[in-house]
């Protein structure tokens, strides 16, 4: 039989996908990769060595992309064989990055007196892999080179195991009620989705889970606090020491050697540390310039910050007789304060914003930004009923693909993301059209109601929508600076944030809502109290942020020999230089710090500000143009989205803004006077 692995269409055939076919496939991808790079050798060139060998290395990520996408939404039979295929992998990429002869071709093309007439994609190609060789420790030597290979080998399989742990902890936990009443506060649409998951386990009653919808009901809207308390206790120190599951699925081993493998990279690479490493390929200039734009921003944000808490303990002692807020009553108090001051809530929001309407509605709005078409296509394999499949067109041609897979579900990884299916490229069989996959956990339909999404949960879509487009709208065709390829990590999140902003604007927001019953738009009088409480808090969002921002980048500034104890004294002493809430003390937040620990984000989590302060200084052109002029929405696309990797984010978004990136803009979207 056929192996769908090997034959590799443009769309993975999902529906003759088995977990048994990884490794055949898999060996059969890196034995090409070796052989294009062996005939390659011989005769050195970018068409008789780079080109050949980039087509092979697309062709493995190809197969490898469905693989470790169903490791992440469907978890199960397909674990074993991604992690067995993962190491594989990271042994070759990291062999290969220590490579001298292919460096040898880089860097003599780089060298060449050809090199300044190729066009800008390729020349950006040889000088980020040129960068890249220095930083895979293709200079090193003897037993140093060694243990670099084994260190990224061994990082590889922590970051998986620290992702299990988390989903494995998260899963594991439950608790089932059969008294309505504990679920005193939680909006209809949360009972029934509880009630729905108590029936699937063949139980009685309603159950609560850890994953993002049932714990933010909890948090947010029931009025037992011995209810919060308990879920939130559970959610907080998952997979640590700590609560009910303490130890049974505990990242605290593979946190500290993470860290240490991280500190040693860096050592073996000549740099002080590791947040010095990863600034290597970020727009950021110096670990010490990261710092100095976090602790500016906290400088300014934490006395709102402190107001906003102030405010919220006095209404919390007067208005609901709590005398000490505790960490589970700061979202359920702060949404009966934002009710009280605002009359409106994310629940009463929920019913205009249907799923299916609000993605329509953003494919409009995309569509009058960029001049693109979204087009559902049903015949297109998938791998849960839930997931849809749409063509990205403009004028009738096809530009790229996506997959959506909207709701959460059991064995599902938490959070949202997007990943990649394939790149734009030209290749020998023409040119590979981008797809992507597009993953949010939403509350699904639930008693005869569609999924109704919460304000908060559109901005979600929308941002991994952005970076949808930033990999799909691409022009560039060399893969290795197409789309979201070599793009600084810092500079990732601007198109994702900068997309947000139109669920904030009156004639948006007319397209993307309307009552699930009745159509009718969001009215008025909401649109007005939603406006208004935009900001409720978001000096408090603000320092959250950056907590764990300057948490994650001073920790990557750490020695070898990290401790948990020393993880924990600083995240404490980060909270208490910007944090302005209190923390349960079996609060394990880092534990569960997926995005540095089992993501791209490690030394890497500032980016997120970065961006928000680069992505309100670009919309602020919108502002001053009109939202939808065509004329700025062309030169985003044209400036940002197609470029990709190809040309350097900070000159690109001089290109578009007309200035270097200013925070001003971004103070004043947050409510906080610069």
């Amino acid at each position: 039989m056929s192996n769908p692995l090997q034959e590799l269409s443009l769309l993975p055939p999902f529906d003759r996908l088995d977990p048994e076919q990884v490794a055949p496939a898999i060996d059969a991808h890196l034995e090409a990769c070796h052989t294009s790079m062996q005939q390659g050798l011989l005769k050195p060139g970018w068409d008789t060595t780079l080109a050949p060998l980039e087509e092979a290395q697309d062709r493995l990520s190809r197969a490898f992309s469905p693989v470790s996408h169903l490791n992440s939404v469907l978890s199960g039979p397909w674990r074993a064989p991604y992690e067995s295929a993962l190491a594989k992998i990271t042994e070759y990429w990291t062999a290969l990055g220590q490579n001298r002869d292919l460096y040898d071709v880089y860097r003599q093309l780089a060298q060449s007196s050809e090199f300044e007439q190729w066009p800008q994609p390729r020349r950006k190609t040889i000088e980020l892999a040129l960068r890249d060789f220095r930083l895979g420790g293709v200079g090193l030597e003897g037993k140093q080179r060694e243990q670099f290979a084994a260190n990224s080998r061994r990082l590889a399989e922590l970051s998986s195991t620290f992702a299990n742990n988390v989903l494995d902890a998260t899963n594991a936990w439950t608790y089932t009620t059969e008294d309505e009443a504990e679920l005193a506060g939680l909006p209809d649409s949360a009972k029934e989705t509880a009630r729905v998951a108590a029936e699937s386990r063949g139980e009685r009653g309603w159950l609560i889970t850890l994953d993002g919808p049932s714990y933010l009901a909890v948090m947010t809207h029931a009025d037992s606090r011995d209810l919060r308390r308990m879920v939130h206790l559970a959610f907080v120190s998952r997979a640590s020491d700590q609560g009910q599951q303490a130890g049974r699925f505990d990242n605290t081993e593979v946190m500290t050697e993470i860290l240490s493998l991280r500190a040693q990279q860096a050592r073996l690479l000549g740099m002080k540390n590791y947040a010095e490493l990863s600034l290597a390929s970020k727009m950021a200039e110096s670990t010490e310039s990261v710092l100095e734009f976090l602790r500016n921003l906290a400088s300014r944000a934490r006395p709102a910050a402190q107001r906003e808490f102030a405010e919220l303990q006095v209404f919390a002692a007067e208005t609901l007789g709590l005398e000490q807020l505790e960490p589970w009553d700061i979202a359920w108090a702060g949404e009966k304060l934002k009710r009280e001051r605002y009359a409106v809530s994310q629940e009463e929001l929920r019913p205009y914003f249907p799923f299916e309407r609000v993605l329509t509605g953003m494919f409009a709005v995309v569509g009058r930004l960029f001049g693109i078409q979204v087009e559902a296509d049903p015949s297109v394999a998938v791998w849960h009923p839930d997931v849809q499949f749409f063509w990205l067109k403009r004028q009738g041609e096809k530009l790229a693909g996506f997959y959506l897979d909207p709701f959460a579900r059991e064995k599902k990884r938490g959070g949202a993301w997007m990943d990649t299916v394939s790149t734009r490229r030209q290749g020998i069989g023409g040119l590979q059209l981008p797809v992507a996959y597009l993953v949010c956990n939403f509350s699904p339909p639930a008693g005869g109601k569609p999924s109704l999404l919460t304000h908060y949960e559109v901005t979600t879509l929308f941002h991994e929508f952005g970076h949808g487009l930033h990999h799909m709208l691409t022009r560039v065709d060399v893969g290795p600076v197409s789309g979201i390829n070599g793009v600084a990590w810092d500079a990732v999140e601007l198109p994702s944030q900068f997309l947000e902003n139109w669920c904030w604007e009156p004639e948006a927001i007319a397209m993307i809502s309307g009552h699930y019953e009745s159509g009718v738009p969001l009215p008025d009088q909401l649109l007005e109290k939603m406006l208004a409480a935009r900001n409720f808090q978001s000096a408090m969002f603000t320092v959250r942020q950056l907590e764990f921002a300057l948490f994650d980048f001073q920790l990557h500034c750490l020695g070898e020999d990290v401790s948990a104890g020393a993880i924990q004294a600083l995240l404490d002493r980060v909270r208490s230089e910007v944090g302005v809430v209190p923390v349960a003390a079996e609060n394990r937040f880092q534990h569960s710090f997926s995005h540095i620990f089992a993501g791209g984000y490690a030394a890497g989590y500032y980016s997120y500000k970065w961006a928000e302060v680069l992505s309100a200084d670009a919309f602020s052109l919108f502002e001053e143009k009109g939202i939808f002029d065509q004329e700025t929405g062309g030169h985003f696309l044209e400036t940002i989205l197609e470029q990709g990797g190809s040309r350097d984010a900070l000159e690109l978004f001089t290109e578009f803004r007309g200035h270097a990136p200013e925070i001003d803009a971004l103070l004043r979207h947050s409510g906080i006077e610069a």
